[in-house]
């Protein structure tokens, strides 16, 4: 599986060290660095979410690890890319069962928020899993996505009436 893994200034320390003790575990098969390095104060969590919902809207990675102060901003943004299934996860039940039932494929967290500790645990959960298909797992995401390609094609400001 590729993985790409991005963060703002905020996330960046924590993305490195998921990523060197992912690489020490050789997981997962392609780990991909998408940037953020902290550097940069101005390294804002919608510049990183775009280029993980965009890795992973192309094909590029499968799945995305993203990271800001506190996950919810780069899951908003990242969530506005068709495609992308983003969730803020603290915790491995939330990090596994969003991919079981609702096919997420980018996992976002907080660097102010969890330790690298929870966090390595939440992406090998994220990683571990696999979308059911079971048939109301399979309903609830074909809904989803009804939502999703309605929304793009309705011209922005338009009135959407049931």
């Amino acid at each position: 599986m590729r993985v790409g893994f991005a963060a703002d200034h905020a996330g960046a320390e924590l993305k490195d060290a998921l990523v060197a003790r992912l690489r020490a575990a050789d997981l997962p098969d392609e780990l991909i660095d998408l940037g953020g390095d902290g550097s940069d104060p101005d390294d804002d969590y919608p510049d990183f979410a775009e280029r993980i919902g965009r890795a992973v809207r192309d094909g590029a990675v499968e799945r995305g690890v993203l990271i800001c102060g506190s996950g919810v901003g780069a899951s908003v943004a990242a969530n506005k890319i068709r495609g992308v299934r983003a969730a803020v996860c603290h915790d491995t039940y939330s990090a596994h069962q969003g991919v079981e039932h609702d096919d997420m494929n980018v996992l976002t967290l907080g660097a102010r928020v969890i330790g690298p500790e929870p966090a390595l645990e939440c992406v090998r959960a994220f990683l571990g899993a696999s979308f059911s298909g079971a048939p109301r797992h399979r309903r609830r995401l074909d809904k989803v996505l009804a939502i999703e390609a309605a929304e793009a094609a309705t011209p922005s400001g338009q009135e959407v009436r049931p």
